[in-house]
């Protein structure tokens, strides 16, 4: 399984982005996709996930300003980010894997910057 993530960048605060990331190869495994991130100096943390059944998961600090969507079709997951914080800044990872709590695989970083 690739995962292949597009979209980060720089905003202001208050602004939005929308982060994409395709999956291909052997996707038979995979039923549940997501986004982690991981800020200078700090753990890797859970953003968003969800499921091909649309079953959908978010951090609380994200909850309300992010909406996280998949198209089946194309196996590709999407988070839109609106009212970004410079507290959002990070390295946006993309996963996959059987179930949105065990991410199996990932992509390469993107990169989120917020200016206040």
């Amino acid at each position: 399984v690739q995962l292949q993530a597009s979209g980060g960048g720089l905003v202001q605060a208050g602004g939005s982005l929308r982060l994409s990331c395709a999956a291909s190869g052997s996707l038979i495994s995979i039923d549940a996709m997501g986004w982690y991130r991981q800020a200078p100096g700090k753990q890797r943390e859970f953003v968003a996930a969800i499921t091909l059944g649309a079953v959908i998961d978010y951090a609380d600090s994200v909850r309300g300003r992010f909406t996280i969507y998949i198209d089946n079709a194309e196996k590709t997951v999407y988070l839109q980010m609106n009212n970004l914080k410079p507290e959002d800044t990070a390295v946006y990872y993309c996963n996959a894997g059987g179930r949105a709590s065990s991410p199996q695989y990932w992509g390469q970083g993107t990169l989120v910057t917020v200016s206040s």
